[in-house]
């Protein structure tokens, strides 16, 4: 199993917390539409600490090809357009699980 995390800073201006809503609301249904993806899991930020990230998520795939095809699917993407809009940075994580 290959594990995809990443973590998500968004940019400080008016919207953000509907921002991350909809990101949030996005990659979860992701699910539902890349077939390599195995599960997703979100989870938004309530830490008050200067260094937290603002929202993770934690993908499931049964391999590197897996990962790979969710990376380029048309729906991933336009996930990924919506982040680069709004998100300051991001941080990620891959590694493989037994």
């Amino acid at each position: 199993m290959v594990v995809h995390v990443v973590m998500i800073r968004f940019r400080e201006e008016e919207g953000e917390e509907e921002a991350v809503l909809r990101a949030a609301e996005m990659i979860d249904a992701l699910v539902l539409k890349v077939p390599s993806l195995r599960s997703m899991e979100t989870g938004i930020n309530f830490s008050p600490e200067e260094r937290a990230m603002d929202l993770c998520l934690i993908a499931r795939f049964d391999d590197r090809e897996g990962l790979e095809e969710y990376a380029v699917h048309p729906e991933h993407q336009k996930v990924i357009a919506f982040i680069k809009e709004k998100a300051e940075y991001s941080k990620v994580v891959d590694y493989e699980k037994e």
